[in-house]
């Protein structure tokens, strides 16, 4: 199995440690074909991406990928899920300056309200000391995720299950029926070799990253790859694989 592709990564912009050229350079010295820039959305109170930044991210891109054609270099973010109900920390009118879109549950990211903040982040942080409450954040959790899934054009749902307890199959489902693909991150451990076969019979497409946040670790996905394999996923239901 050959990775041509990383689509996850992060850089300055973000939390990341190198600049968008050290990452495309990184990725073309690894043999990559394509690569995303995909710092995270405005709602992480961290690190998230300063609005005032992404017209430059996509200058630098767009002047990149006039200069060679080595690699194709894409715009992505990995937007932060804010809601019970869906709603990403981007709108249509960022969306509309991406190549993709990733989205994904982040602790550090400001909630859509103040109810969605307990119900979600509370009940997660409680969800780690007391069994009854994980089982309801699950619920919860599950239904912000599908919900993101069937609201948003979403081309990868970032590490699922690693920041919180999901229903794997009822994930899997939405996304087969959207064409969303699961990340199998090489970074978290999420997903599982258990939950990857959980969603290969759920007919969901899957798609190995990175998540790197250092130039040296693009393309780093020999962690994500073994799990891959442990699980018996097939290259075809990887986007970004190859024979």
């Amino acid at each position: 199995m050959k990775i041509f592709a990383d689509y996850h990564t992060h850089t300055i912009y973000s939390h990341g440690k190198g600049t968008i050229k050290e990452n495309v350079d990184m990725a073309i010295n690894k043999g990559l074909r394509e690569i995303a820039i995909s710092d995270h959305g405005f709602g992480h109170l961290l690190f998230g991406v300063k609005k005032k930044n992404l017209s430059k991210m996509r200058e630098e891109i767009d002047k990149i990928n006039q200069l060679t054609k080595k690699i194709k270099v894409k715009l992505g973010m990995e937007a932060n899920i804010i809601s019970r109900d869906g709603k990403l920390d981007i709108g249509q009118d960022t969306i509309n300056q991406l190549d993709m879109v990733l989205a994904g549950y982040h602790f550090g990211a400001l909630p859509n309200n103040l109810i969605d903040c307990f119900q979600m982040h509370g009940n997660n942080f409680l969800a780690r000391y007391f069994p009854t409450i994980d089982k309801k954040a699950r619920v919860i959790n599950t239904d912000a995720v599908v919900a993101a899934i069937y609201n948003n054009p979403i081309d990868i749902l970032t590490h699922p299950g690693a920041k919180a307890n999901i229903d794997t199959r009822e994930v899997a489902k939405a996304a087969a029926a959207r064409g969303t693909a699961l990340e199998i991150n090489s970074s978290h451990g999420h997903l599982t070799v258990e939950y990857i076969k959980i969603a290969m019979k759920e007919g969901a497409k899957f798609v190995i990253s990175s998540d790197a946040h250092r130039p040296v670790d693009v393309g780093n996905v020999t962690k994500g790859i073994k799990r891959a394999q442990e699980a018996g996923l097939s290259v075809d239901r990887i986007i970004n694989a190859e024979e």
